[in-house]
């Protein structure tokens, strides 16, 4: 045997892994990308979406007391409410997909114009945790305006100094102790978006209290009012022998419920109950246009007693 030397091949060594940036060990991920840009705010639109139903009924609640009653007299229900939301919510779902698009191609146009200036920007803030939670926590006692809103009129500087207490006092450490950890980050982001999706609520129930006034005293619904299921239902009643009641008058059906119709005869500014047994709707129309000016109560200030067959408030 001829002598030879003999080399031995080295095994096949894998490269040792790239340590993880300061950003990605703060965030527990990679940065950057329109993946992840979508996937950060389809975990605050749940939320969102579910903090603002949870505050609708409520809404609802208020627009049916201007008026005297509750949701449940006019068989209102969370079942109904949400089938009379269906269409609002696809119209919604129609509208943000583009509108998330948008943005998404806004903001990849402007970091690559900005030769990635942008996403470096944004990096920078979340791997600061308090420049973050300090973010977060603002913008959540922001969201109790629409709160306060509610049982008083505040102004900017008011509500400003409300804010920033809020956020200082009750979200800013908690929110820098969730920052530590992926889980933290995580349930972070669920808590805005819910306080973020009551706050929107809260706004919508200021300007459904509003609008529930107003058609109370012009006998019109705005469009929000249409968008979260209130019918603007205008009927003439009848009594079961075909007789007119109230003068012919248009009523607002309110709704119905245990057999008894609730209506609202905005000539005298008055709700009232009526059994379904023995009353025809009829004529009934859906959001009648009024004449400029047009004003309900031109009756308010008949003390005379009321029309035959209805009964009292």
């Amino acid at each position: 045997m001829t002598s030879q030397q003999l080399s031995l091949e080295a095994p096949h060594v894998s490269p040792p892994p790239q340590p993880r940036s300061p950003a990605e060990k703060e965030n527990g991920q990679e940065s950057g990308g329109v993946l992840a840009m979508l996937e950060r705010i389809s975990s605050v639109v749940v939320p969102v979406g579910v903090g603002l139903y949870a505050v609708l009924y409520m809404g609802i609640t208020e627009v049916y007391n201007v008026f005297g009653v509750n949701p449940a007299q006019a068989g209102i229900d969370q079942s109904v409410l949400f089938s009379r939301l269906m269409g609002t919510l696809i119209l919604l779902l129609v509208t943000a997909v583009p509108l998330l698009g948008v943005v998404v191609g806004t903001g990849w146009l402007l970091n690559k114009l900005t030769g990635g200036a942008l996403s470096r920007l944004a990096q920078a803030i979340r791997q600061r945790p308090w420049i973050a939670a300090s973010i977060a926590a603002l913008w959540c006692g922001a969201t109790y305006w629409g709160l306060f809103n509610v049982f008083a009129d505040l102004h900017l500087t008011a509500m400003v100094i409300i804010a920033v207490g809020i956020g200082v006092l009750a979200f800013l450490i908690p929110f820098r102790l969730l920052r530590r950890k992926p889980v933290g980050r995580a349930g972070m982001k669920v808590l805005v978006g819910a306080l973020s999706g009551i706050g929107v609520g809260f706004v919508l129930i200021v300007n459904l209290m509003n609008g529930a006034t107003e058609l109370r005293q012009t006998g019109q619904a705005n469009l929000l009012l249409n968008l979260v299921g209130f019918q603007d239902q205008w009927t003439i009643v009848k009594d079961s022998d075909d007789k007119t009641l109230y003068d012919g008058r248009y009523m607002m059906q309110l709704g119905e419920s245990d057999g008894t119709y609730i209506f609202y005869d905005c000539d005298k500014m008055e709700t009232f109950r009526r059994s379904a047994e023995g009353t025809i709707l009829s004529a009934i129309q859906l959001d009648p246009e009024r004449e400029k000016g047009f004003t309900c109560g031109d009756l308010a200030k008949d003390d005379g007693p009321k029309d035959q067959k209805g009964s009292g408030t």
